[in-house]
């Protein structure tokens, strides 16, 4: 029995813990640059980091900021653009776009309102540009902010935008009848 004990230990190998491997920034003789981990190859590009979509993903068409959103805004793309606004922007925004958020209360320096004609006539690309690059004072947020909330967000300051200066003929039919 003893004899069948040390036979089964013996045949048990450690093969995986003596392989040879790479450890990571170590030195190997190799390769002759004696590096152990190989340079990424020219043009390669991350899975998810494609971006064909010019649109999408910059903001711009034809080199101009885009007057359209890369896709339809609707009810969910507006309640996630409310929801990404209250989370990012109103710190320093506020809820109305005022610039009168709780940063701005504590000394902060004061962001311009939205509802200036300036940025009321701004196209949502460039909202969108400067949410993801940053502007004076502000930070860039695209590495907090997913591209298409970035969208979400432009479309939700837009409406708030259109909350300040619509005109009892924008609404639609039925909303006037609820305001008479």
């Amino acid at each position: 029995m003893l004899l069948l004990l040390v036979l089964g230990g013996a045949a048990c190998r450690q093969d995986m813990h003596d392989q040879p491997k790479y450890t990571a920034y170590k030195a190997s003789d190799f390769f002759s640059d004696m590096r152990s981990a190989r340079p990424i190859v020219e043009g390669t590009i991350a899975r998810g980091q494609l971006n064909e979509d010019q649109l999408l993903h910059t903001g711009r068409a034809g080199g101009q900021p885009a007057a359209v959103f890369p896709f339809a805004v609707d009810a969910a793309v507006m309640q996630r653009g409310r929801e990404r606004f209250d989370i990012f922007c109103t710190p320093c925004h506020g809820l109305t776009g005022e610039g009168d958020g709780m940063v701005v209360q504590r000394g902060y320096r004061r962001p311009p309102s939205f509802h200036v004609d300036r940025l009321r006539q701004a196209p949502p690309g460039h909202v969108f540009d400067v949410i993801t690059n940053g502007f004076g004072a502000m930070p860039d947020y695209a590495a907090q902010i997913p591209v298409r909330d970035r969208w979400a967000i432009a479309a939700y300051m837009r409406a708030l935008q259109l909350s300040q200066y619509a005109t009892v003929a924008e609404l639609p039919p039925d909303a006037q009848g609820q305001l008479r």
